[in-house]
């Protein structure tokens, strides 16, 4: 019986398959696709918090030397500088999401991660020990426990009788790679129906094209006939387009699972949560939900830490999603050309002008605020991103992310040598010695006080932040990495 079962092998699901295997677990890939072959435009990038997952994980440059970086990002037409904000990576990457998954599929192969194509779960049944899973060509496959990344229709979801509340449709788009025999207008147009644009691509031959309808479309597959009526009512003509290499229709549909988990059965990604495109916030979800679950299903399946732990995934996740989910609702909200929209992206962009705004916003549309836990409640740092510091060591300068390239938790002592330790879990967490002279400064709350000690979770948040002692350390310690191991005889 395999440990873990993920169903889904786009980004969220083979992030999620490579932290499993980096903590040992045996971990598959069920994917329906029967090549790995990505068609239509998809997601096309992410942002710093990503990048800095990534960073943790030692393969960010490979994403990055493929990529385009831009150091900006806009709402309402306002445009949010974002260079100044305290990361390493300081800008949104532009990446295609065919490019992306073949990184990811290149890293979880070198990890030996197994990725079965052509295996659609058309359901389950879980027992006390773990879960069956059907098969569309029959075969069954069981799995201590499953976890759900196949998007977001998801059979996983729906079979597991999880609700999927939200809000519905208000408009949607029409996405296609086409030929056209008339020449096309280069640039986007929005008017008050949405947004629209047509880009040829290197070939010179296809034309990507985006194109709100006039009317909310169907939940079913379009045609090239709605394609050429949808282009017909904006611009007058539809260029001729033929020999559609894909077509398809996204919506402004916003909804969020009531639940993350059912027994063995968890979700992540498009399968938990859903929403439009704008603000390019897809990936970037679906990568955190990814490394918040990995470690502590990892934990959980090792028998380390107590099945509860799962518990903490939605407690963190949910909230933290939902507040982008609102976010992504405001930004698509203004995507019309009209008077009221005007108005408020007017507004918006004096908004923006005020540096306390535009940095809250920022640090929002780059994943760089969340905080786990109470706000207000202990030192600054406690529950948020550990910042990638330049340390000092016994064995040479190093930076904090590479310590984390391993997904194991770390005790970061920056006093005195061997003042603080990980006691009775030192076979689980990685105590390192350190100095570090510069400021400690957070996105959005400026320079913070400097610690004595922090404990860094394998997912980059600050569990325990130390003043001088070691209170409440053994209990950070038992709460996110199981209880004491009983002394050796």
């Amino acid at each position: 019986m395999t440990d873990v079962i993920v169903a889904g092998a786009g980004p969220t699901g083979m992030m999620l398959a490579g932290e499993l295997a980096l903590a040992g677990v045996d971990v598959r890939v069920v994917e329906r696709r029967a090549t790995a072959e990505l068609l239509g435009m998809r997601a096309r990038g992410f942002h710093s918090r990503t990048i800095e997952i990534l960073d943790q994980r030692g393969i960010a440059d490979r994403f990055l030397a493929e990529g385009q970086t831009v150091s900006a990002a806009s709402f309402a037409n306002a445009r949010v500088d974002v260079g100044d904000l305290p990361t390493r990576h300081p800008y949104t990457l532009g990446l295609v999401q065919s490019r992306v998954e073949e990184i990811l599929a290149g890293w979880i192969e070198e990890l030996g991660v197994p990725v079965l194509r052509g295996r659609e779960v058309v359901g389950f049944a879980q027992d006390a020990d773990g879960v069956e899973l059907r098969l569309a060509d029959g075969a069954p496959m069981r799995a201590r426990y499953l976890v759900a990344a196949d998007g977001g229709r998801s059979t996983i979801r729906k079979a597991a009788g999880i609700g999927f509340p939200g809000w519905e449709a208000t408009r949607s788009t029409l996405i296609a790679e086409v030929e056209a025999t008339e020449e096309t207008p280069k640039g986007m147009r929005v008017d008050a129906t949405g947004i629209h644009g047509l880009t040829l691509m290197a070939d010179g031959r296809t034309t990507q094209v985006l194109v709100t309808e006039q009317q909310l479309g169907p939940a079913t597959e379009p045609t090239l006939a709605d394609l050429s009526n949808a282009l017909i009512a904006v611009y007058g003509t539809d260029f001729g387009v033929h020999s559609p290499t894909t077509i398809s229709r996204f919506s402004d549909a916003t909804r969020q699972a009531d639940a993350y988990r059912a027994g063995r059965v968890l979700l992540a990604g498009d399968a938990a949560h859903v929403h439009g495109p704008t603000g390019g916030q897809g990936i970037g979800l679906g990568v955190e939900d990814a490394v918040n679950l990995g470690w502590k299903l990892a934990q959980v399946v090792r028998g380390v830490a107590p099945d509860s732990l799962l518990d903490t995934y939605q407690a963190e996740r949910h909230p933290a999603t939902a507040r982008v989910l609102k976010y992504t609702m405001a930004m698509s909200v203004t995507q019309r050309a009209d008077p009221r929209v005007d108005a408020l992206a007017d507004v918006v962009a004096d908004l923006m002008s005020v540096d306390a705004a535009r940095t809250r916003m920022a640090a929002l549309h780059l994943g760089l605020d969340v905080r786990y836990g109470a706000e207000g409640v202990g030192h600054p740092l406690l529950g948020r991103r550990m910042p990638d510091l330049d340390l000092t060591t016994a064995q040479g300068p190093l930076r904090m992310f590479t310590l984390l390239h391993e997904a194991r938790p770390v005790l970061l002592g920056l006093g005195e040598p061997g003042s603080v330790t990980a006691g009775a879990w030192r076979d689980r967490v990685r105590s390192v010695d350190a100095r570090y002279e510069g400021a400690w400064e957070l996105p959005v709350l400026g320079p913070v006080p400097a610690p004595a000690a922090v404990l860094v979770r394998p997912d980059g948040h600050v569990a325990w932040v130390g003043d001088g002692t070691d209170a409440g350390l053994d209990e950070a310690l038992a709460r996110w990495f199981g209880p004491a191991p009983a002394p050796q005889a």
